[in-house]
């Protein structure tokens, strides 16, 4: 059998403060759905900014990503981190799921990395352009008979 355990009496003295009323009107995270839901659109807006020439770079889901260079110190906190995490090749679809930011707006930061030589995109590897593998085994043996 335990023990019967103790609980901490409070002075008399001390009550709780009242919790402070909810504010009037629209907040700042009020957003179309009510009260709870976040401005979503606006603030991603303010993290792609204003593409110059409106022109995007011709990235798929399976384009891979690798940083050539670290972040400057004027980069915004989304480049820096999409900057970090691509120092091994990573695909776009990786790269916006990690940051939990749309593709759209993975695509737009990455126009801006591109533009600025700080990333490199690369195509992925098509598995037709990799050598049949009876034609490697055929290349091994006939190296191994030497």
């Amino acid at each position: 059998m335990s023990p019967p355990q103790r609980r901490r009496r409070l002075p008399k003295a001390a009550h709780k403060p009242k919790p402070a009323p909810p504010p009037e009107g629209p907040g700042p995270h009020a957003g179309p759905g009510g009260p709870g839901r976040p401005r979503e659109p606006e603030r991603l807006y303010v993290v792609t900014g204003q593409v110059e020439g409106g022109d995007r770079a011709e990235l798929d889901l399976v384009t891979l990503i690798v940083a050539c260079a670290d972040a400057p110190p004027t980069a915004q906190p989304e480049q820096s981190a999409l900057l970090r995490l691509c120092q091994a090749p990573m695909s776009v679809a990786e790269v916006s799921a990690y940051l939990n930011l749309p593709f759209s707006v993975v695509t737009v930061l990455l126009t801006e990395l591109l533009t600025a030589e700080l990333v490199q995109a690369r195509a992925p590897i098509v598995r037709a352009e990799l050598p049949d593998r009876s034609l490697l085994e055929a290349v091994m043996h006939g190296l191994q008979k030497l």
